[in-house]
């Protein structure tokens, strides 16, 4: 086997740049050259901190994921690249893959999907994220008129609020405690807010902030009624909340939304290849590279994991640059 360079956990909080092998290409399987992988800081993070629950360990694998949550590990899911091995009809086509960030891979062709044309590389790292806020929108069941909150604006808090604006007569309203990201959000066009000015008379909220607080906020500026759409996804850490208000007398509801598995509404007819289909059609809208805030090297992602882990970050996603020799051009 050859060897590729990856990012890996060698031990909780610590981020290396490491090898990792790659097989030979054979029949039904791609080489892939990386142009750009993201890290989704949330989930990342709590693989990062040794905070994924053990009860959940074998659901939380990835495609192509290496070791196990208690180190080593080779973590991650949205590779953009070029395939330069492997069946005609995919080489040399851009493609789409969920794959650990690593700077060479072979993986299945029936894993991977081409890119439109017009949809770049760059953007296309988004779209594993943007499959989480689609299933968000079918489990809110989002309706023609509704006022909707959002709450954190994080990278999938960013793409769902996104979607929002895409639906006629929805009223939006976004909130974070990072002063930065309520700039960023103003920037994109939202309707953002400090906590103080809310008033609780939304029919929705989408709470992404991963916080106890944050979903405190999201259950109290609900009506009668209201229905909170549960999006973090917390690990192994407690999660409080104060149900003695007016969660009971005003009969509101938290809903579990989680991608792995597509919204019961939608599941009789939907499967993933269709959502995924959906997702690269969404994704020719230029208005989504807003979220991808920052860009790094491959060589210096460690360093991106060493700043997650410590005060709350003011990006949305981090786009990972690899330096493929030809390509500086065509993406």
């Amino acid at each position: 086997m050859a060897d590729a360079s990856a990012l890996w956990f060698p031990s909780r909080e610590t981020a290396a740049i490491m090898s990792a092998s790659v097989p030979p290409v054979t029949e039904g399987w791609c080489e892939i050259r990386t142009l750009f992988s993201a890290v989704s800081p949330g989930t990342e993070r709590l693989v990062y901190r040794a905070q994924v629950p053990t009860t959940l360990a074998q659901d939380m694998r990835c495609p192509y994921m290496e070791g196990d949550f208690t180190f080593p590990v080779k973590y991650g899911y949205s590779l953009v690249g070029r395939v330069s091995a492997g069946p005609a009809s995919l080489r040399g086509r851009l493609v789409h893959v969920l794959h650990p960030h690593q700077d060479r891979c072979v993986v299945r062709c029936d894993d991977v999907y081409p890119l439109p044309p017009d949809v770049p590389p760059r953007r296309a790292t988004l779209a594993s994220n943007l499959e989480t806020a689609v299933n968000v929108l079918w489990d809110a069941q989002v309706c023609l008129g509704e006022r909707v909150l959002v709450v954190g604006f994080g990278v999938v808090g960013a793409l769902v609020a996104r979607l929002l604006q895409e639906i006629p007569g929805v009223q939006l309203t976004v909130v974070d405690t990072a002063p930065a990201k309520q700039r960023l959000a103003t920037a994109m066009g939202l309707h953002a807010v400090p906590v103080e000015e809310l008033e609780p008379v939304f029919d929705l909220a989408i709470h992404a902030s991963a916080s106890s607080a944050g979903l405190q906020v999201a259950l109290d500026h609900v009506g009668f009624e209201g229905r909170v759409v549960e999006l973090s996804w917390y690990g192994t850490r407690p999660v409080t909340v104060q149900l003695g208000g007016t969660f009971h007398n005003q009969r509101k509801r938290i809903i579990s939304s989680q991608v792995a598995t597509i919204s019961p509404a939608q599941r009789p007819r939907w499967d993933t290849q269709r959502r995924k289909a959906l997702v690269f059609d969404l994704l020719r809208r230029p208005a989504f590279d807003a979220c991808l805030t920052h860009t790094v090297p491959f060589a210096d992602l460690p360093r991106v994991f060493e700043q997650l882990a410590g005060p709350q970050s003011e990006s949305l996603a981090y786009l990972v640059a690899y330096a493929q020799e030809g390509e500086e051009n065509n993406v």
